[in-house]
Parts: structure tokens; sequence; C-alpha cells
């Protein structure tokens, strides 16, 4: 087991890669800088390979992909991810692996936004969707990362060990954030210090489509880890349609005797046994959910130590 391994995915980095290799090497001249690269077309990996990188392949294309591969070859006492692009400081990695290996820190957050990502970055579009996936993943989860959607973090061996990568593009760093906070793991944020991509450079990131996949997967996990309030907030709605539509048809009975808009009366009485359904469901999955928590508790003790014997 090696005691820190720094994780570089890459797709096409030829311009920055063998400078982000050499500098995190410098910054942590005990770990083994592992390489991924993912069906590249300019040499990245045999740059990386020269500077001193173990270079290995993921052939199924997406960043979400490489780090199944990479957490699932790799074992080590503390993880350090890293984008190829050289936008993130080797200066900092010593200080988040610090946290993870002395502090127990299950994961350490680069906080870009805490700094100077909003003057770096400046593709404009990328800095509001940052802000805005980081207010709904904390006001949803009830959290305070500082970043979600940054490429530099640290994580511990049973963070890795424990935590099923189901997404298979850049949504990995929300499903990564919301794992976290769902299993109630020691999460840190250090603040570092964001520079953009050098000339020449091109981000591999979709604003648009890239950006409704991780909004889609926000709304996929929050069902999957808060189905009582996903289901419930479903039903508070079938509920109030079916009140405010509802409510006149009724008063007019009670006035008048007669149900002059009876199709709408049974399409409310539909949607109320929608909201009673919707809630119970939710219910139901709750229950689910706590018993898959109990198992998770067990599971992670018995990485923890696993990681205690080595």
């Amino acid at each position: 087991m090696d005691k820190i391994a720094v994780l570089i995915p890459c797709y096409n980095e030829s311009k920055t890669i063998a400078k982000v290799v050499r500098d995190f090497k410098r910054a942590l001249p005990e770990a083994v800088v592992y390489v991924y690269d993912n069906n590249s077309t300019d040499k990245t990996d045999r740059l990386a390979a020269e500077a001193g990188a173990v270079v290995r392949y993921e052939y199924q294309q997406g960043k979400g992909n490489v780090m199944r591969r990479m957490f699932a070859e790799i074992d080590a006492q503390c993880y350090l991810l890293v984008d190829g692009d050289d936008t993130y400081p080797a200066d900092s990695a010593r200080e988040m692996t610090d946290k993870v290996l002395q502090k127990k820190a299950d994961m350490v957050v680069g906080d870009r936004l805490s700094s100077t990502y909003f003057e770096e970055n400046k593709r404009p579009f990328h800095n509001f969707g940052n802000t805005l996936v980081r207010s709904c993943i904390n006001f949803l989860f009830h959290n305070d990362i500082k970043d979600i959607m940054t490429g530099y973090r640290a994580f511990s061996y049973r963070f890795v060990k424990t935590f099923p990568v189901l997404s298979k593009g850049f949504e990995i760093e929300t499903e990564m954030s919301i794992h976290a906070i769902d299993k109630n793991m020691y999460v840190e944020n250090v603040v570092i210090e964001y520079r953009d991509r050098p000339d020449g450079s091109e981000s591999k990131l979709n604003t648009y489509s890239d950006g409704l996949k991780v909004l889609r997967t926000i709304l996929r996990l929050f069902r999957t880890y808060r189905p009582l309030g996903f289901f419930g907030i479903i039903s508070g709605i079938l509920l109030l349609l079916a009140l405010i539509f509802g409510i006149p048809v009724v008063i007019t009975y009670l006035k008048t005797g007669l149900v002059p808009h009876f199709p709408t009366l049974i399409v409310c009485g539909f949607a109320v046994m929608a909201a009673i359904q919707s809630f119970f469901c939710g219910l139901l999955l709750q229950t689910m959910y706590q018993k898959n928590r109990q198992d998770f508790e067990m599971q992670l003790c018995q990485v923890t130590k696993e990681v205690s014997d080595e």
C-alpha cells in the first residue's frame, strides 16, 4: 500500500501533463504519481511517463469511468486527486494530504471559489454553474462544502473503498460531495489559488450539456438519499393542487347542492390519492435507506480495520 497516491485522470493534456507530474513529485517526494490516460491522441501518456509518472489506461471514456478504475486498482493511505491541466497548485498538496494522514479527514476539498476562481476563470457560465450547484447541494443536504465541483481533493482509504462510483463523466465531483455529506464523512476545506488553463489547453467540460447532467445527478441523488423529502415534496404539490381546484367545487356544492364541474372534482380526488401514495412511498423508501445506512456503517468499520492492519 502506498502512503500517498497522486491520481491524475487525463484526456489530451500534452500541453501541461509533464509540468503537473513534476510539480507534484517535487511537492510530495514520497508519493507515487499515477496518470490514467483516457484515450488521449496527443502523446499525453508518453510525456507523463517521461516526467516520472506511473501510466495506466482506461478505455471507457469519461472522468467517472477513470476514477472507478483508479479507486479499484490503487491502495493508499491517502489519495490526492488533481486534474492534468495545471490549474491547481501543487503548493497546497502537503496541507491537504496532512489533513487526511494526521487529522483523519475522509475528504479534503480544494476550495477554488473562496479565492481566485471568479477572477481567473474566463467562462462566466462556469462561474454561475459552480455557484448554483453549491447552493443547491448545501440547501438540499444541509451542509457547507465550499466548492462542490473542484477537481482537487484528498481522500482517505476508507472513503475511496466505500464510495460507489455511478457517474460516467464530470458529474462524479457532485456524487463524491453528496456521498461524503450523506455518510457523515469528515470533510475539510482548504482554500487554494486557482489559475486558468494556459494558452493552447482546452477544457473538456461542456458548459450546458455537462451542467444539465450535474443538475440531473443532484436530483437523482436527492431522490436516493432523501426519499421522504423528495416524495414528500411531490405529495405536497399534488395535495396543494387538489385543494386549489377542489375547494371552489366543494364550496359551490355546499351553497347550491350542485356540482357544476364534476370532472374537476374527479381529478382532484385522484390527485389526493396520488399524494397519499407518494407520501407512503417516500416513507417506505426512507425505512429502506435507514437500513442501508446501518449496513454501510458496518462496512465502514471493516474497511477501517483493513487500513489499520496494514
